[in-house]
Parts: structure tokens; sequence; C-alpha cells
């Protein structure tokens, strides 16, 4: 059966759905491909810096990750979200605070005052240069001089702390591919399946979800976000500002266009004058090539000057 579902492109339900800390740990143990056993938010949790440029939204998490040897590792998880294209510069003074914020520094067994090892998840309403993938996972590894991979040792707390690994999901090319588990966990937020009538409501056919229910529970929140009045009016109001982001851009292209335009006008002008110029000094050369002619046959200057209109100080030179 096809349900309609709020869209978690906006910041508004996707604040909502990631408050329910069972949907959290399904679509966080997704991205991270390893069983997220315990998640809580950090303070400062849902800034949503809407600046003139970019709404960016944000979640800090603390989780509880299950290793392969069944230990459980504690990992900050920097999530980050947005609609629109922006500037690098923006996650990195993001990430800067977080780097030098203390309460991201290990409490328990920690003399050396390691970092907790960070994660950034990216999810962005927009493509990233021409890379296919729809899901990119940027890991870092060590190296010796030669170039070879250094594993003995690796991890290492004091390397963890100044280096981290980054997920980033470019939201575009979703586009219903559904083949692993990552992927049917995104297929939430697959901008395709958006209603034609209301870009605020999403078309899903919960049939596709009938045996997992970590999917029926997250579609069973946004559900409930779809109904919610409060949750429709921030919606709304989400709308009329990226509309007018929009309208901003949609004017400021349309001037950049004429801009353009313009320029390429003058420089052909420009490029016309030059050849005009051209023209006449290769026209002047060849009269006062026929005017010194005329002059050694001895015809008068005032004579040479009425038939090639040229001055009469100019032909007295030759």
């Amino acid at each position: 059966m096809i349900i309609s579902i709020a869209n978690p492109i906006y910041d508004s339900v996707f604040k909502f759905l990631m408050e329910d800390e069972r949907v959290a740990k399904t679509i966080l143990s997704a991205l991270l491909k390893k069983e997220v056993v315990e998640v809580d938010v950090r303070k400062h949790e849902y800034t949503n810096g809407i600046k003139d440029k970019v709404s960016m939204f944000r979640i800090d998490f603390g989780a509880k990750v299950k290793q392969d040897d069944g230990s459980l590792k504690l990992v900050l998880i920097e999530l980050q979200k947005t609609w629109l294209e922006t500037e690098t510069l923006r996650f990195r003074q993001y990430l800067g605070t977080q780097y030098a914020n203390p309460d991201n520094i290990l409490k328990d067994d920690n003399p050396c005052g390691y970092g907790i090892p960070m994660i950034t998840v990216y999810l962005l309403g927009h493509r990233v240069g021409d890379i296919e993938e729809p899901v990119l996972y940027v890991r870092h590894k060590s190296y010796d001089y030669d170039g070879n991979e250094v594993t003995k040792g690796i991890p290492d707390p004091f390397v963890e702390s100044l280096v981290h690994d980054s997920i980033i999901v470019q939201i575009p090319l979703l586009h219903g591919h559904v083949n692993n588990r990552l992927m049917e966990v995104l297929s939430v937020f697959d901008q395709s399946n958006k209603d034609k009538n209301n870009r605020q409501v999403l078309k899903i056919d919960e049939n596709s979800y009938a045996n997992d229910t970590e999917m029926k529970h997250i579609l069973h929140r946004l559900l409930a976000a779809a109904s919610d009045s409060k949750l429709r009016q921030d919606m709304n109001v989400e709308d009329e500002y990226f509309s007018a982001i929009e309208n901003r851009d949609t004017a400021i292209m349309m001037r950049d266009k004429k801009i353009a335009q313009q320029k390429e006008h003058i420089a052909q002008q420009k490029e016309h004058i030059a050849q005009q110029i051209e023209q006449i000094a290769q026209q002047e050369k060849a009269l006062l090539a026929t005017a010194k002619a005329l002059k050694d046959t001895g015809m008068p200057i005032d004579q040479i000057a009425d038939m090639t209109n040229l001055p009469l100080d100019k032909i007295q030179i030759l």
C-alpha cells in the first residue's frame, strides 16, 4: 500500500526523526556498517544555521559501536545536513570547534588526553562534482616514507585524535536503488518519491518493508510527522525561506547572464573597432605609398593631396 510520509529532507522533520533513539541507531548503524548499541545526542545538538546562502542542520552524537571482536568503542558522530550547495569552509569551521571542544576528550583512563575518535556524516541535498556514487566512504590510512601502509599499532588513539573518517551521502543520486541495507534505510530520503503536488510529502510503498521492523518504525515516525500540524507549519516556513533563496539565486543568475552577454557584446565591439583601426592603418599605408610614388614622378603636392585625401604635411615628409 502506498502511504504518504513527511519528507525528511526538511530540517524540522529530520530533527523529529532523529530524536527517536531507535531510529537514530538504525540510521547510524546502516551508515557505519556496524551495530550502534547505544547513542545519545550531545549538547549543542540541533543547531540550525540559516545564513544568507545556506541552511545547515547539525546533530552531534556520542555512539557506542560494536567492533568485530565484540568490544564497544565510543565514537563521536558529527552529522551535518544541508539542502543547498555550500563552501567547505562552513563544514571545516564547525569541525574545528569540535576538535577544540574539551567535552570531546575521553574521560576514563586517558592520562594523555586523547580525543574521542570522530566520524563526520554529510547528508547533501546536492551533488558533489562528478562523483556518481550515492554514498562515499572517505577513510584515512597510515603510510611509511616509501608509501607502504602501516598496520602495526594502528588504530592508535593519538592518530585517531587528529584525523577522522567521513561518509558523504548525495541524496539526489539515491534514485530508488535499494541493493543493500544502507540504501534501504536511505530510501526514505529518496526525493524521486516526492508527491507531484506537494514536495513536503514522499509516496512510499510500505509493502517494501513488510518484514523489516526497524524500517516500519521509521515509516511510523515519518507518518506521525506528516500529521503533526506544528511540523507542517515548520516545513512551510522552510519552503518560504528556500523559495526566497531560489528566487534570489534566479535573479542573480539572470543578472550574471545579462552581464556576461554585455561583456561579450563589448568584447565583440572592441574586436570590431580594432579590426577597423587596422584596416584604416593599412589603407593609410597604401595611400602613403601611392603618394610617395606620385611625388617621385614630380607631381605637385597639392594635386597629390586632392587625389589621396592625405594631409599636406604627411605628403611633404615623404
